[in-house]
């Protein structure tokens, strides 16, 4: 009889879901950084000089 009446007493509430008056408005600030870093050995550093326009 008590589960009985713990039931009831927990099935009998009421729910509203409304959907909200104004839109949702997200901000969001990213700032992206991207580090290259490379080497190159003494054979291609020079082929680099010598042709610049290779890459």
């Amino acid at each position: 009889m008590v589960l009985g009446l713990m039931i009831s007493g927990v099935t009998g509430g009421c729910v509203n879901v409304a959907a909200p008056d104004k839109p949702i408005v997200i901000n969001l600030n990213i700032n992206i950084t991207q580090q290259v870093v490379y080497r190159l050995d003494g054979q291609a550093k020079e082929l680099i000089q010598q042709k610049p326009g290779i890459f």
